[in-house]
């Protein structure tokens, strides 16, 4: 094989490197990021019947919860509004077809990460928002008072979700004969049949059974039982392989936990504008440019505070003991890493 000479070698190698360029500059150009700006809102994939984390007024056609929010937080960042998004309702079934199909730009519906769903529905997931665990809910009058009385029950779940393999798991791992598995569409058929006494319980995530408990009058008439079966990481997710669109969304989750742990909330912000923490004025943009690598605009995790709050603030909104749905925050996993749990942003700089 004939030796090539200096001078062709380099030559081959400046011609890789410029294909490499052109094709990254295509990639880039091809990002949803570019769609989403060139539209001016964004299409956000969400949960419209789970109280606290999506739900949908059908009076009033207003989206509310934990996870609309994030899609607020995405418009407010990209544009400097959070009305800037359109809310697009998905089932379990097709929330991950609705990402391979283009339908939406990101989803935020209550979805928790796995290596399978990972590995085999072409998305890329976001930094986990919320810590859950699968529990399971009973009728008061039952007399049952923990999961391992349920051997041969009927038990009702969502079609498609995590909570209907784990289920069918801890059946095989007690050994457990008779029973029936039922699953529905979505969440709010799975409790109305529950409600409707078509099942001696329901399992679903913890996070929801305390919303859909919380949203009948006769709660009391129901008991979640102490038990979790599984973790739950939840988290939104976007297209695989679009490193601008991934980038950018990843920031503003984390923009949003980054501001909890500075002291910023919606109300201080202007405070922090001309800090003399440098860390702070180039996290709110009024120094440098954070972001500008991923397309985000200069100040966007100051634009997110502003309009949606910081992660406590969205917390408590939706979770907080004042809230329809209290879940306790403090000392669990979704507290701040500083107070024993989960949540922290990596450093903005």
């Amino acid at each position: 094989m004939p030796q090539l000479s200096r001078a062709t070698t380099v030559r081959a190698v400046r011609l890789t490197l410029v294909l490499v360029l052109v094709l990254a500059g295509v990639a880039a150009a091809q990002s949803r990021l570019d769609t989403v700006m060139e539209r001016g809102r964004l299409i956000c994939g969400v949960n419209a019947v789970n109280p606290g984390f999506g739900f949908l007024d059908e009076a009033t056609g207003n989206y509310s919860g934990f996870d609309t929010d994030y899609c607020r937080a995405v418009a407010a960042a990209l544009f400097d509004d959070p009305t800037a998004v359109e809310f697009v309702p998905l089932t379990g079934g097709v929330r991950f077809s609705a990402i391979q199909t283009g339908e939406v730009d990101v989803v935020f519906r209550n979805t928790t990460h796995t290596l399978t769903r990972d590995s085999e529905n072409a998305v890329d997931f976001l930094p986990v928002n919320f810590h859950d665990g699968q529990g399971v809910m009973v009728r008061a009058d039952l007399g049952v008072t923990s999961v391992l009385e349920l051997e041969g029950a009927t038990v009702c779940t969502n079609q498609g979700s995590t909570t209907e393999a784990n289920w069918t798991d801890f059946v095989r791992n007690q050994g457990w004969q008779g029973g029936q598995l039922l699953t529905f569409e979505d969440l709010a058929r799975t409790f109305a049949a529950f409600h409707g006494g078509r099942c001696d319980a329901i399992t679903s995530d913890k996070s929801q059974l305390v919303g859909v408990r919380a949203s009948v009058d006769d709660a009391d008439a129901y008991v979640i039982l102490p038990e979790s079966l599984s973790k739950e990481p939840l988290a939104g997710f976007t297209f695989q392989n679009d490193s601008t669109w991934h980038g950018a969304l990843t920031w503003i989750v984390h923009a949003l936990v980054q501001a909890e742990e500075s002291g910023i909330t919606s109300q201080n912000i202007d405070s922090f504008l001309d800090s003399d923490d440098v860390a702070i004025r180039r996290f709110l943009g009024t120094e440098g440019s954070l972001g500008a690598e991923f397309g985000l605009p200069t100040g966007f995790a100051a634009r997110v505070i502003r309009h949606v709050g910081n992660y406590g603030e969205v917390y408590e909104r939706h979770f907080g003991e004042g809230s329809p749905f209290p879940i306790p925050r403090a000392g669990t996993l979704n507290d701040l890493h500083s107070r024993g749990g989960l949540m922290f942003a990596p450093p903005f700089r």
